[in-house]
């Protein structure tokens, strides 16, 4: 017996997955006959050949009638518009991995030399007093350790042979290290007047710097695996900056959309290049692809007219 008021919860039990392989040909048939509008067959095919199904279906998914599970097409919907937001989500990743690009670059820099600067300790990163967890240093180390001993880096061969040192200096070892692990590494430094200098040189408190890296490195894996980017929305929510240091936001943006994400590339792009052409690229990628929902992004009405954008 449950005792009043208990709410009972069940678990669905899992089931064995028993779809099969569908030849492509067979694919291209069941669109059809599903309502998508497909004028080259042909290249349709190899579309979807080239592509696969599975990847390309995520650009399908928008033109679907509600509900989506009858799978069904709206009416008019047609190949070469999934096609096009395929085409639309590779140009957008195109550009934010360009971005992302100088602030992975900045941050290697200003976290390995403002630190050896401040402390007079070019080996900081392998130095253990540095840190106030002993579990995530460990675990860093392994994993230092490890990049260390693949590397094919002329630079680290070339310390390794000259020097005795058991580690290379911060600068070096920054540039082995996928950008995760290095924001892991801020967090865990015990310091907070170096985690306070490193977040300032980005205008930024340290909660939301680490928050808005977690982010960054995020989209960068999701552009290195050729993931969506253009209506999916952030697992890991990004923090929203209350007394911003910068021009920022004036209207209301969901945190978990791409427009957030981009608003955050953009913040750190005007610290590190105030000329940039951010917002000029990407009009011109919007402009390029018209017929892109990006209310569906998270775009705000007059997005070009934010104090961030404008």
């Amino acid at each position: 017996m449950l005792k009043s008021g208990v709410v009972l919860f069940l678990i669905p039990m899992p089931i064995a997955f028993e779809k099969h392989f569908t030849p492509v040909e067979d694919i291209v048939d069941i669109l059809c006959c599903r309502g998508l509008n497909i004028d080259n067959y042909d290249e349709a095919l190899h579309l979807l050949t080239n592509i696969g199904y599975y990847r390309f279906s995520a650009y399908l998914y928008p033109l679907l009638e509600t509900p989506k599970c009858n799978h069904q097409f709206k009416t008019n919907s047609s190949f070469n518009n999934a096609l096009s937001l395929y085409c639309f989500d590779k140009q957008l990743r195109m550009l934010i991995f360009s971005e992302i690009e100088s602030i992975e670059i900045a941050f290697r820099s200003v976290l390995a030399n403002r630190i050896a600067d401040k402390t007079g300790d070019i080996f900081w990163m392998t130095n253990a007093s540095m840190y106030k967890d002993e579990n995530r240093f460990a675990n860093t180390m392994l994993l230092l350790n490890k990049e260390l001993k693949v590397s094919k880096e002329d630079f680290i061969k070339h310390f390794k042979s000259k020097y005795s040192n058991l580690y290379p200096p911060a600068w070096m070892l920054v540039e082995i290290l996928p950008l995760g692990t290095l924001t892991r590494i801020y967090e865990n430094i015990s310091d907070g007047s170096l985690r306070k200098l490193i977040a300032f040189e980005f205008s930024l408190s340290v909660p939301v710097f680490c928050s808005w890296m977690t982010t960054i490195t995020l989209l960068r894996n999701a552009c290195c695996h050729h993931a969506r980017v253009w209506n999916k929305k952030n697992a890991i929510l990004p923090m929203i900056v209350r007394k911003p240091m910068r021009p920022w936001l004036k209207s209301y943006v969901d945190i978990s959309r791409t427009f957030y994400n981009l608003c955050i590339i953009k913040w750190f792009v005007n610290v590190i290049s105030p000329t940039n052409d951010m917002r000029y690229q990407l009009e011109a990628l919007l402009n390029r692809f018209s017929n892109v929902d990006i209310n569906a992004m998270g775009f705000p009405n007059n997005w070009g007219g934010e104090p961030l954008w404008n």
